[in-house]
């Protein structure tokens, strides 16, 4: 039988996030979700008798008012998944806080949010799930251009927050496994959800072709398996930390993710954008 955990998933209110949450709650663990629409969240919210938070992560004062709230009601956090994400369109657009808005959706808020909560997680010995994509084989992190500045493509910026996702998590492996903390990351595969229905999505021309959206996309709930197979899991026991997962086995990501000297220094960087 699987121990009871706490279990905060970010992007809760739709797709995979939303399939986990249904899963880990019917296991019997306590999820709390964090979604960006009020009206979807607090759906799977009554659905599944959770507690629920709104934050938009295009905003870092939102991230720093989730991370204080969160603190205050939850003395302890097992699990923390960081699934919200986004693929946005051309042209290159900026957040109020100065960052380009695919960066710091899927890449800087999830960092910052992790630093805020990490006594917390340390206290619970707690393992960090971040949502990757397998099209972090195409993407490549310079620290000079993390915002985009030159020859930006909607594309390429998602695939490189998605590298900058799996350096992140194999550098807070290296920092803070060896005070109990696990981190993994995972590839979901293709889902089929409203991850990339928005208008302004580079992606939305999938779901404009039934019959393309039938053979490449999975369901959300099979999307979904190996986040729920990693936070029931024991880190160390049941998978290995600090990885890259693809279907519940250890894969191969891009070649620039296992840069050690990299993954320190874009922490540092990471560490001074959030400060500004």
């Amino acid at each position: 039988m699987v121990a009871k955990k706490v279990v905060v998933i970010t992007g809760a209110s739709d797709g995979i996030g939303a399939a986990a949450a249904r899963a880990l709650a019917g296991h019997g663990h306590e999820v709390v979700l964090v979604g960006r629409s009020p009206q979807k969240t607090a759906r799977i919210a009554g659905e599944l008798h959770a507690d629920s938070y709104v934050a938009d992560f295009a905003d870092l004062g939102a991230v720093r008012e989730l991370a204080t709230k969160l603190q205050a009601d939850h003395p302890r956090i097992d699990v923390l998944a960081n699934n919200a994400g986004g693929v946005f369109g051309s042209p290159r657009a900026l957040t109020p806080d100065g960052h380009e808005i695919t960066f710091q959706v899927n890449y800087l808020a999830p960092f910052l949010l992790t630093r805020l909560l990490l006594d917390r997680l340390l206290e619970a010995n707690a393992t960090v799930i971040n949502t990757s994509s397998s099209g972090n084989r195409m993407g490549r992190v310079d620290l000079d251009n993390l915002d985009g500045e030159r020859k930006f493509r909607a594309v390429n910026a998602y695939t490189n927050a998605k590298l900058a996702q799996i350096l992140f998590t194999r550098e807070l492996d290296r920092r803070y496994g060896p005070r109990g903390l696990a981190s993994v990351t995972f590839d979901p595969g293709n889902i089929s959800s409203n991850f990339a229905r928005d208008p302004d999505s580079a992606l939305r021309w999938i779901h404009r072709v039934p019959l393309v959206e039938q053979l490449v996309l999975h369901s959300p709930e099979r999307g979904a398996d190996t986040l729920v197979h990693l936070a029931e899991g024991s880190p160390g026991a049941d998978f290995p930390t600090g990885e890259y997962f693809t279907k519940r086995k250890v894969a191969r990501a891009n070649k620039q993710a296992y840069d050690a000297d990299l993954a320190a220094k874009l922490w540092d960087k990471s560490e001074a954008m959030i400060r500004s």
